[in-house]
């Protein structure tokens, strides 16, 4: 894999989180590594950070390369696949653009051979995790260094209906933006009670973690855990009543079910419709 020729399309966020895991795994050499974006001020970035070669054309990044990585927002994907055109005919592709199907991408680029990831933010330090399926054009030993690849970047779970890959994208790859909104609540919470705001995020970030990491060593359910910890008519009791009374299961799920909706849409697909929340 170190003399395979990986070219990005796309120099993102998502694709500087690649580019460091594939390096930190030592998956890849610099020199054989391609970003392309339309700002050459980014690639100089991407460049002086990982010693990447980079480009302001895609076609001149993907030539001779031995995969393809689209890492582009969704809203540009159909003018860039239009763009292309110098893809090698034994490369593949791997795509980590929400909402686009394997069989848009191949059509456009006349290369059966893709697969399709959906990675989250975590990623860019290793603690991703990312839910990909393949063509079945895409062959074994492809599907091993896609494997080995997305593995850099956390944990990996492959799917053989593409169709999860829309649920992936609702619920793990939006994930990280749920969290870090309640995190931010926890903390103006703590603000708000009079805590300094360095403290409450110690607090907050402390809690978050540590009961994580309690959940995966007793590995129970965590309805079981959050029973332990709610005494009758005590605090807990008290606050879990108003989260409850304020419909906070019901937002958490419609706002999952939506951002399902919106990857549908993305890819063109038929509109699932929300059904409204039921009425008491």
């Amino acid at each position: 894999m170190l003399e395979k020729k990986i070219a990005f399309i796309g120099s993102g966020e998502m694709a500087e989180a690649m580019i460091a895991g594939f390096l930190r795994q030592k998956l890849a050499r610099p020199e054989n590594l391609r970003a392309s974006g339309p700002r050459s001020e980014r690639g100089v970035q991407l460049k002086e950070e990982y010693g990447i070669q980079p480009f302001t054309d895609n076609n001149a990044a993907v030539l001779k390369a031995d995969l393809v990585v689209l890492s582009v927002k969704p809203q540009r994907l159909s003018s860039v696949l239009k763009g292309l055109k110098n893809i090698s005919p034994g490369a593949f592709v791997l795509s980590i653009v929400a909402g686009a199907p394997i069989q848009k991408i191949a059509a456009a680029l006349k290369n059966a051979a893709v697969v399709r990831a959906m990675p989250n933010t975590p990623a860019q330090i290793g603690e991703g995790i990312t839910v990909w399926a393949a063509a079945p054009e895409v062959s074994a030993v492809q599907k091993e260094i896609a494997r080995s690849l997305l593995g850099a970047l956390g944990e990996e779970i492959f799917v053989e209906d593409e169709n999860y890959l829309d649920m992936a994208t609702a619920l793990s790859g939006t994930g990280p933006a749920y969290v870090f909104l309640f995190m931010e609540a926890l903390i103006d919470a703590g603000v708000h009670m009079g805590f300094s705001r360095r403290i409450a995020e110690q607090l907050v970030v402390k809690t978050l973690t540590g009961s994580v990491a309690y959940y995966q060593n007793i590995q129970t359910h965590p309805a079981a855990l959050r029973n332990q910890v709610t005494s009758p008519g005590g605090t807990s009791a008290e606050a879990l009543y108003y989260l409850e009374k304020a419909g906070f299961r019901t937002a958490i799920s419609r706002a999952i079910w939506a951002a399902f909706q919106r990857s549908l849409e993305l890819g063109k697909e038929t509109r699932v419709h929300i059904p409204e929340a039921r009425k008491e």
